[in-house]
């Protein structure tokens, strides 16, 4: 069953609404909106997934997305694309989780990775990734 909530992302979710519908049905409103808007991009599912659980971190506040959204938009980023810089790091982050024998628990790797999107900015996730209109 598809929601009746749309999804664009350059407006909020309504924190509520977001959550109150399906996980799968979060990456299909992702997917759609980058359907509708003619974005090819090579894993469409894995680009939907990564915007699903931006939009989860913000939805349940978690402090360093929370305050990095408004801080790379403040930085020249549309809202869009501050979603794909946080959604970089959080790949990165994950990429690290799998490939290296560590031994952190939840809450140090948690940290890390908040630390990191504290970190990130505009300019720097510019310099690093195309930014080709391919959002």
């Amino acid at each position: 069953m598809q929601p009746a909530l749309a999804y664009d992302p350059e407006i909020q979710p309504d924190t509520e609404s977001w959550l109150e519908i399906d996980e799968q049905d979060r990456i299909s409103l992702a997917e759609t909106f980058h359907r509708r808007a003619g974005i090819d991009l090579p894993n469409l599912m894995a680009h939907a997934v990564f915007h699903a659980i931006v939009e989860n971190q913000i939805a349940l506040k978690v402090g360093a997305v929370v305050r990095a959204i408004p801080r790379l938009m403040r930085q020249g980023l549309s809202r869009h694309d501050a979603i794909h810089a946080v959604a970089s790091v959080l790949a990165e982050f994950l990429h690290e989780q799998a490939n290296m024998a560590s031994d952190d628990n939840p809450e140090v790797a948690n940290a890390r990775y908040e630390a990191a999107v504290e970190r990130l900015n505009a300019k720097e996730w510019l310099a690093n990734y195309s930014t080709d209109g391919d959002a």
